[in-house]
């Protein structure tokens, strides 16, 4: 069986969940701005929000939990905008759902909209975008 949990993903992992972090507050400025102040519709709001997010978190990814030196940026970043469009596809339905079925707050429904798609994006990422190997 192969080990795919190791230490170095483990440690990835942890360093990408941090680096969320950082794009959580990008994502959450962006959509209540989006959303409160300039009467964005609200998923609208969202995927602005996560795009801007996505962008921060690829080059805080690239320098510090992947150390990446691909010299194509261009290429390795377009992965990783695809990755975080499918990204927000997984959370755009998420949160859709938590909201149609559990009526939840629309910034409690996000946060399990933002941990599913936050598996999807670290796994793609680490085995395409930034090629880690397996």
């Amino acid at each position: 069986m192969i080990e795919i949990f190791n230490k170095a993903l483990i440690s990835r992992f942890i360093k990408f969940i941090i680096v969320g972090f950082s794009g959580l507050i990008v994502d959450y400025g962006i959509t209540a701005f989006s959303k409160e102040i300039l009467k964005i519709q609200r998923f609208i709001s969202n995927a602005m929000g996560f795009i801007c997010a996505a962008s921060s978190n690829y080059y805080l990814n690239r320098i510090w939990t992947f150390s990446s030196t691909n010299p194509e940026v261009v290429r390795e970043f377009g992965f990783f905008f695809v990755i975080s469009l499918i990204g927000l596809g997984i959370n755009s339905l998420i949160l859709w759902f938590v909201l149609k079925k559990f009526k939840l707050n629309f910034y409690l429904a996000k946060i399990f909209a933002i941990a599913g798609a936050t598996l999807w994006n670290f796994f793609a990422n680490a085995f395409i975008t930034f090629q880690m190997p397996i």
